[in-house]
């Protein structure tokens, strides 16, 4: 797993993020780019899985179909990852990449979906916190 974490870290230097946070034990970096609207994103080194999350927002109300269904219409249009509900009632930006073989770009294309997601619906996600 440190091969897989520093190879994560590397990626990220070369691609210009500094990190925020780090648990090399946890296989966890944490980055911040507001200008391409990155915040907090967890990066979680998994055996043989990169797991990328980013909070979106909390979702207020969960009985509220016609919001869930607008969410779900929306991860059609994704390049990347997928906009998940976890237990806490929190919109996550989720998306998964195969380590093993993983290049730079590849992490880039993911990191810059969510930059794309959140610049696109921005609003959408302003309405839905409120």
């Amino acid at each position: 797993m440190v091969a897989h974490f520093d190879k994560v870290k590397n990626f990220l230097f070369d691609l210009g993020f500094e990190l925020q946070s780090e648990d090399a034990a946890e296989g966890l970096v944490v980055i911040t780019d507001e200008d391409r609207g990155i915040s907090h994103l967890i990066l979680d080194c998994e055996e043989d899985i990169l797991i990328l999350e980013q909070y979106v927002f909390d979702l207020k109300d969960d009985s509220d179909a016609s919001t869930l269904k607008y969410l779900l219409q929306i991860n059609r249009s994704l390049v990347h990852g997928a906009l998940v509900l976890n237990d806490e009632n929190k919109v996550i930006f989720r998306d998964t990449l195969q380590l093993e073989n993983m290049d730079k770009n590849e992490l880039e294309s993911s990191i810059n979906a969510i930059g794309l997601m959140m610049a696109e619906y921005a609003e959408d996600f302003i309405k839905f916190a409120s």
